[in-house]
């Protein structure tokens, strides 16, 4: 509590430029998502901070200024757990069932495609009626 308020007197007499600020950023590190907390002048320098180090398209979900106030443990505890891979059988549904979905959309695409046609076709002689009777 004193180092917090030492802290705020710190800031007050400072001014805030000098100060580095708390950002809470989620990184793809190895195809997962890892959520780490940075200390930069604003989000632009921490954005870049975390490029340098973890790559250009590491950045899942940019930074987010963090309250000095709030406790690092309830930030970073809600951490996304990775699901554990599924067994050859498993996959092997998953990659039926995708099937199935997919066999539906492009039924359902050519069904639609069949009815435009159709209309296009109604159209294109009912005009051709109406110039002949013209």
């Amino acid at each position: 509590m004193l180092l917090r308020k030492l802290g705020l007197l710190l800031q007050h007499w400072m001014g805030t430029k000098y100060l580095m600020n708390k950002y809470l950023v989620s990184l793809r590190i190895g195809g997962q998502l890892v959520k780490t907390v940075v200390f930069a002048d604003s989000t632009i320098h921490a954005r870049l901070l975390c490029q340098y180090k973890y790559g250009m398209n590491s950045i899942a979900v940019g930074p987010v200024r963090v309250d000095e106030a709030e406790d690092d443990s309830t930030l970073l505890d809600s951490t996304i757990n990775p699901k554990p891979p599924m067994t050859p059988a498993q996959a092997r549904i998953n990659a039926l069932k995708q099937g199935v979905e997919r066999s539906r959309e492009q039924l359902h695409a050519e069904r639609e495609r069949q009815r435009q046609q159709r209309e296009a076709e109604r159209r294109r002689k009912q005009l051709q009626q109406r110039s002949t009777l013209a």
